[in-house]
């Protein structure tokens, strides 16, 4: 089937002029929906950007560092990050490069198919203009030989009543009449066909030769903005596929962020970070009360001694309330004052009413050993642990588990640091000339590493 809008559609007219102009309405509407989904590109892009930063952490910790959970979700928020930077892009390139180009070209095509279908106006009222004209000089041409005929007619009836000499006169003047006519419709009949072959001609020259050039040129239009529509449905998807690959290596580095997720290794990172080094506390020792029941003491020592039996005991066994080993160890709380140590009204200097030293020396020597002796470094120890603030430079203010590794790394930054130092001087070819700050830095070394030593052998069991 032949696809030529001249010769198929000649008589189409109207109807290709809606066609066209609903093709051009086809043609802004996709200029405004890329338009659109630029807009809701830029607007995804921020929001994204906007979200990544809301949950990126504010400053650096140590602790978002060292669990891979935790690095998995700063990875995650880089990566979507990156992927609002690709819809940038994208959303810039619909509106720079298919936008502006689409919205240039439907104002040319608009002009163009305005000045196609004028032409095609004129060329249609053309032909108008010549069929009316021959329509007139088909009438008057049909009038003039009714008129002749009439003529001849009257004529010739004159003619045969022609008795008189009046009536000769009436007769040849009908003769002259009807001669006029004849002549009339002679020139008419000239003139129509005069018009006839104009018309022919015209209506040929419309046909075959200006409706066929001027649709040629729309239908060369509706294919150029079909075209046209085609290559900006190409390119914005192939600028869309362009940033698929970048896309799928930031979904690929999440899902290897994710996978990388190690939970045993995180728990054992708590272990690493929070281990202190302190031996857990040993068993409570018994406290024998029945001695003094056995004794013939008053009532109110013996009352007096039961309540500071309870009170002692819920100072020493912190696990009957809510509190934990560590609030007792942080929160220290000292032993009863001794008994007064001068004479009894009844002259003895130890009188009955106070229990035996003997009985409160477990207490006493307990609370001496986790509270007293080095009372200050557990507590700045176990706060130290809590906070994970800075302290002295010996690391006193740490556990022992904890000190041991900080000299350790302490010791093993100090290492590496003399061995560049001595590449560099053996690659440079000179000499150290201060060997003073090699053996300040070998002392530190060796008081770091006797410290390390004592702390690992006293954590050891």
């Amino acid at each position: 089937m032949s696809c030529n809008w001249g010769t198929e559609l000649w008589d189409q007219f109207d109807n290709l002029e809606k066609h066209t102009s609903w093709g051009i309405d086809f043609l802004e509407k996709y200029s405004k929906f890329l338009r659109e989904r630029a807009d809701i590109e830029l607007s995804y892009a921020k929001q994204i950007r906007s979200l990544s930063k809301k949950y990126h952490p504010k400053r650096s910790r140590e602790d978002e560092s060292r669990y891979s959970w935790c690095l998995a979700f700063a990875a995650t928020l880089r990566q979507l990050n990156d992927l609002s930077v690709q819809r940038e892009e994208f959303a810039e390139n619909l509106n720079t490069q298919i936008v502006s180009e689409l919205t240039r070209y439907t104002q040319e095509v608009k002009t163009e198919r305005k000045n196609n279908f004028q032409d095609g106006r004129r060329a249609q009222q053309h032909i108008e203009s010549s069929w009316k004209q021959l329509e007139s000089s088909k009438r008057r041409f049909e009038r003039d030989c009714k008129e002749a005929e009439r003529a001849q007619q009257v004529s010739d009836r004159i003619d045969i009543d022609n008795k008189t000499e009046g009536e000769k006169r009436c007769s040849l003047k009908a003769r002259q009449t009807a001669q006029q006519k004849k002549q009339a419709a002679e020139e008419s009949r000239k003139d129509y066909v005069t018009s006839l072959k104009q018309f022919n001609q015209d209506q040929h020259q419309h046909y075959h030769t200006l409706v066929p050039v001027i649709y040629q040129r729309v239908q060369d239009m509706e294919e150029r903005r079909i075209e046209r529509i085609c290559e900006a449905m190409r390119s914005s998807a192939e600028a869309e596929r362009k940033g698929l690959p970048a896309a799928g290596r930031c979904l690929e580095v999440m899902m290897e962020a994710a996978e990388g997720i190690q939970p045993r290794m995180d728990t054992r990172q708590v272990v690493e970070v929070y281990k202190s080094g302190f031996d857990p506390p040993g068993d409570v020792e018994f406290e024998d009360y029945s001695a003094s029941m056995r004794r013939s003491i008053s009532e109110s020592s013996y009352l007096d001694n039961r309540t500071e039996g309870r009170r002692q005991s819920r100072k020493l066994w912190p696990f009957i309330r809510k509190n934990k080993l560590l609030t007792l160890l942080s929160s220290p709380r000292q032993p009863p004052p001794p008994p007064p140590t001068s004479p009894s009204p009844g002259g003895v200097a130890s009188s009955p009413q106070s229990p035996p030293t003997a009985s409160r020396e477990p207490i006493t020597q307990r609370l001496n050993d986790l509270m007293t002796s080095g009372s200050r470094t557990r507590k700045q120890c176990l706060r130290s642990l809590k906070r994970g603030g800075s302290g002295p430079a010996d690391c006193s203010h740490l556990p022992p588990e904890q000190r041991r590794k900080k000299l350790q790394s302490r010791m093993n930054n100090i290492n590496q640091e003399i061995q560049r130092e001595r590449e560099q001087s053996c690659s440079s070819g000179s000499v150290i000339h201060d060997p003073n700050w090699i053996q300040t830095s070998d002392g530190d070394c060796s008081e770091i590493l006797s410290a390390s030593r004592r702390l690992k052998n006293k954590t050891t069991p």
